[in-house]
């Protein structure tokens, strides 16, 4: 079962495995804070579990953090698949039902994750000061990683309407009308124009190799995920409003003051615990800071 499959995996694989790359991956940091922290070297020395940046110490670091990593992007594959599977194995639900749901999710969780990181490179960029160590090469791979996946889902969403529009039963077809036609179908071309609007912006940074705009490719990441939390929406609602296989009258929705309140606390407690890690700890590995050439030459 999917869901199944979402607690095990997902809660505790996808959820572990991450978090013991996170351990390691602070070790080296924690154990030169625990050297010169004014506050909680207690905190640090437990981080770095007696870390002391030998080179076999280093050497088995690297090795284990490998694999690790190895073993985490198929769990990541998993993990956003068994999510659209929840989805599109309901065949009684006209417009989940879907053999793309799951390459879909998986994509457009990309494209919403590459966004946010953008948006929080630049941010940290700018008020951390690290503009020497934070260089417009790294956004342009950036944004140019976000103009593959923003193109790849534009044509999942081309292939997903136009096949339920023209070629599907007639309850899929159904709900597919109201979506690009109908009741959400403002909604559903303001997505449209909010992804276009990015993959326009990315590309002319593209096809300009001699100038890149962080500004540009800040804004394209903010139009992404505005596009993806409305394609969410998309995706859920109109399916159980209006795709009712009984004789009952279309449903409508919208949300209450409480849900809304809940989505901004979400936001909110998010944006909090980032803060108070980047208060405590560097969210720029210290040895990347002392030597910003590195960057430089990784990227070139």
């Amino acid at each position: 079962s999917p869901f199944f499959g979402t607690f095990t995996l997902v809660v505790a694989g996808y959820l572990f495995s991450s978090l013991v790359y996170f351990f390691l991956s602070g070790r080296a940091d924690a154990a030169e804070y625990a050297q010169k922290a004014k506050h909680g070297r207690w905190f640090y020395r437990l981080w770095a579990s007696g870390y002391r940046a030998t080179q076999r110490e280093q050497a088995r670091h690297h090795q284990v953090s490998f694999w690790l990593s190895v073993t985490i992007l198929p769990l990541l594959v998993i993990a956003h698949s068994t999510l659209g599977y929840i989805f599109g194995i309901q065949a009684g639900r006209p417009g989940w039902f879907n053999g793309l749901q799951a390459p879909a999710f998986l994509v457009l969780a990309a494209v919403s994750g590459v966004g946010i990181l953008i948006i929080v490179t630049a941010i940290v960029r700018k008020y951390l000061h690290l503009d020497e160590l934070l260089r417009p090469q790294a956004f342009r791979w950036l944004g140019n990683a976000l103009l593959i996946l923003t193109a790849v889902y534009i044509h999942f969403i081309i292939s997903e309407e136009l096949t339920a529009n023209y070629a599907a039963f007639e309850s899929e077809k159904a709900i597919a009308h109201e979506i690009v036609f109908g009741a959400y179908a403002g909604m559903f071309w303001f997505t449209i124009a909010c992804f276009v609007s990015a993959f326009l912006i990315l590309f002319t940074q593209f096809i300009r190799r001699t100038r890149t705009s962080i500004a540009w490719i800040v804004g394209a990441g903010v139009l992404v995920n505005v596009a993806a939390v409305l394609k969410r929406f998309l995706i859920v609602v109109p399916s159980q409003t209006h795709a009712m296989r009984l004789p009952y009258p279309l449903g409508t929705y919208e949300p209450t003051w409480v849900e809304i309140s809940f989505l901004c606390g979400l936001l909110a407690l998010g944006s909090l615990i980032f803060l108070v890690f980047v208060k405590i700890f560097p969210i720029v590995p210290l040895a990347r800071m002392r030597h910003p050439s590195d960057e430089e030459s990784e990227t070139t």
